[in-house]
């Protein structure tokens, strides 16, 4: 008996053992190779290659060394990944000298030779592999050929050279993706790759640049790279690459950037080209120059990138076609120029102008003197900081037995829209369309609010012939432009009623503009004239005008509120436009005040227009005139001039008592419903706009001190400054928005 039982524990502990080496099995390491092949790359892998280091119960790294790397004449920088502490397995000299396109293309052949040999060896389950240069395409050919999974960093990117069309080429050939931005994700998305193998993770350099911004030693990094004199702020780093599909042009464009770094006169920290072709011309046309002997100048072929990222934090200004320029620089805020189209299409933070067309040493040395010394605010576009933690949970998502066979899909994809010198050296400006119950208006508004020039007409009657005229109309203000040296970046349009702006259609009209409910005014306007078209409702555009131009600059929470013919106005909550979730969120004038009072145009009864408004004035002057109550002794009023709510303020102000009974409880109405307002959002300020607006500020300030909680009765009622609130609301849509100035 005792045997029995000594037998089954036998067998238990040996089923437990099998179990737990099951799962061992289940929980083998993923053998993770990263093959990094130049300076750039590296500072992108180095921060995954710590973090997969950092947990050896998940992982096994094996690291691969090749391009660039190993070349002297590129500062040998396979070093600093041993100084970081990796153990490097395999170092592959494929890098073919010549530096023009033949060369590239036989180090692609090179590579494509000795890869595979180490591929066998290392035999790893997955391969990391960055970017968008011709060694990585060797790199994911040979790893897809010979059936190793791919993680390809930095996809879906839009640069503008031939690196697109390697980068393109190397997603097609990943199985996994880690990009930095949602527009990087969608593009992925479009080129048919599988969403559920798409990770937004961010830029992992950011993770370390982030971190290590506020050194403490920043100066004397700066200091040890330039001089002792060089102060925060008032140096320039430059870093221009050869773009290889047209390899004159850039260096002509090389050329041009070095004298005007010259005649700007400012110590420039200039780093080396890469090994891409052209770059041997480049430093020919650096050494001609005498940049290397230059006081003012410091060349370099590697900068170790700690050191690099507090020398661009502290610059006043970067300039070249790097891709650094464009991604870390906007984290610090850092100035910086663009040059040419390296990276044409690459999604900028504000920091950046581009100077595409960089044909004359003097547009980018304007370019300098426009961002020299300048501070933007930081961007996060490419990243947050956490990207190596969502990289490393992706790996260890990935299933091993899953078949390597992608699916597919199709979704849209929107083009970035970033500066250019040449948007600035002209004069910025916006189409602002104006649809009003009695007039069309269409206005050139440039950047500053300036109305450079307007056009009035009739609001025809007719939907067919209002859009026909508002075509007219803006092809005339778009032929006029260009004589008025006016780049005109958009349409915005301004209109009564509900607006969808998402979609830029016309929901339901007011009375007053006939025909003109479930109206898509976007797509015909944009179809004609070639131009992104921004549509909202007019009220919106009264606050968004004072925004940009008016009292609510600056001001983060505000409420603008029209008095004219109707009662209108718009709502800033957080520095943003409020639209509701059906798009009727400010729809101020038809706040109820009454619950019996006089019948609104909306259908309902005691609404703040049906008190406030001009035609609810003029109702009530009609009244008074019908009944012989309106005029007084003095007050100049023809026979056959048509009663208006203007009549009504001069009786009142020449003592008619009846006529200021009616205009106290039109203030009073407004007033409440003011209140109103105050007491749900709790804006800092209150703007009316509008012709009665200078009649009913004292009165409404009044009713707010009297009826108002206590908190809110402090807050001040102002009448705006603006003449033409609705044009300039509907040209801030499109300056706002077309300069990626507010996002």
């Amino acid at each position: 008996m005792e045997q029995y039982f000594l037998r089954m524990q036998r067998n238990k502990e040996k089923k437990s053992m099998e179990k737990m080496g099951e799962s061992n099995q289940c929980k083998r390491k993923l053998r993770v190779c990263v093959a990094t092949c130049n300076r750039a790359d590296y500072s992108k892998l180095a921060p995954i290659m710590s973090g997969i280091k950092s947990h050896p119960e998940d992982f096994e790294l094996e690291v691969v060394v090749l391009g660039s790397h190993l070349i002297d004449d590129y500062g040998n920088t396979f070093r600093m990944i041993e100084q970081d502490d990796f153990d490097i397995g395999s170092k592959l000299h494929t890098i073919v000298r010549g530096e023009d396109e033949a060369a590239m293309v036989e180090s692609v052949g090179l590579a494509l030779v000795k890869l595979p040999d180490v591929i066998q060896r290392l035999k790893p389950d997955i391969l990391v592999v960055h970017g968008d240069r011709f060694d990585a395409l060797a790199l994911a050919t040979a790893a897809a050929l010979m059936n190793i999974r791919i993680l390809h960093l930095e996809g879906g990117e839009v640069s503008g050279t031939i690196d697109d069309s390697i980068r393109h080429a190397i997603s097609k050939l990943a199985h996994y993706h880690a990009c930095c931005t949602r527009m990087a994700e969608q593009h992925l998305i479009a080129m048919c790759e599988d969403h559920s193998r798409i990770l937004l993770a961010g830029c992992p350099s950011y993770d370390k640049l982030l971190l290590s911004h506020h050194r403490e030693d920043y100066m004397d990094i700066i200091k040890s790279w330039l001089d002792d004199k060089v102060q925060e702020g008032d140096y320039i780093v430059a870093l221009q690459h050869p773009v290889t599909t047209n390899i004159q042009h850039s260096i002509k464009i090389y050329g041009l950037m070095l004298d005007a770094l010259i005649s700007f006169n400012k110590k420039t920290l200039i780093l080396f080209p890469n090994i891409d072709a052209g770059s041997k011309e480049m430093v020919r046309v650096m050494r001609r120059k005498g940049i290397e002997q230059h006081p003012n100048f410091r060349a370099v072929k590697h900068i170790p990138f700690e050191q690099f990222i507090q020398l661009v934090s502290h610059a006043g200004c970067m300039i070249g076609n790097s891709s650094c320029g464009v991604r870390e620089a906007g984290a610090f805020g850092t100035p910086v120029i663009n040059l040419g189209t390296r990276q044409t299409g690459r999604e900028t933070g504000e920091n950046v102008l581009h100077v595409r067309d960089a044909d004359t040493h003097n547009k980018i040395y304007h370019a300098l003197e426009l961002q020299f010394g300048k501070r933007y605010p930081c961007s996060k576009i490419y990243g947050d900081g956490n990207a190596v933690p969502r990289i490393l949970k992706f790996l260890r998502s990935i299933d091993l037995d899953e078949p390597l066979q992608k699916t597919f899909c199709f979704p849209p994809v929107k083009d970035p829209i970033s500066q250019d010198i040449d948007h600035i050296l002209e004069t910025q400006s916006a189409l602002a369309v104006d649809l009003g119950g009695t007039n069309l208006r269409v206005a050139i508004v440039c950047m500053r609010g300036t109305i450079v020039k307007k056009y009035s007409q009739p609001n025809p009657k007719t939907f067919e012939a209002r859009m026909e005229l508002i075509l007219k109309m803006c092809n005339d203000a778009m032929r006029d432009a260009v004589g008025l040296n006016c780049r005109i970046l958009g349409v915005g349009v301004s209109t009564g009623g509900r607006v969808n702006p998402q979609d830029g259609v016309v929901l339901h009209s007011t009375k007053l503009i006939q025909e003109w409910s479930s109206v898509d005014l976007r797509t015909p306007i944009s179809d004609a004239l070639h131009l992104p078209v921004w549509v909202d409702n007019d009220g919106n555009c009264a606050a968004l005008a004072e925004r940009k131009f008016g009292h609510g600059k600056g001001v983060e929470n505000f409420v603008t509120v029209i008095t004219g013919t109707g009662i209108g106005g718009g709502i800033i909550h957080h520095n943003e436009l409020v639209h509701g979730s059906t798009f009727c969120a400010a729809e101020l004038g038809h706040i109820m005040v009454s619950l019996e009072g006089p019948e609104c145009m909306c259908g309902s009864r005691g609404c703040i227009e049906a008190y406030a408004s001009g035609m609810a004035l003029q109702r009530e002057a009609k009244k008074l005139h019908d009944e012989d109550l309106l005029k007084v002794e003095g007050m100049d009023m023809k026979l056959s001039e048509p009663i208006t709510a203007a009549h009504l303020v001069s009786a009142a102000k020449m003592g008619n008592s009846k006529a200021d009974a009616v205009l106290t409880k039109a203030a009073t109405a407004l007033g409440v419903g003011i209140i109103n307002i105050l007491h749900i959002v709790n804006p800092s300020q209150v703007i009316l706009s509008g012709v009665l607006a200078s009649y009913y500020q004292a009165p409404v300030q009044h009713v707010i001190s009297q009826r108002a909680l206590f908190s809110v009765q402090n807050i001040k009622v102002v009448t705006s400054d603006l003449e033409e609130p609705a044009l300039l609301g509907a040209a801030s849509m499109v300056l706002d928005y077309a300069t990626r100035r507010i996002y």
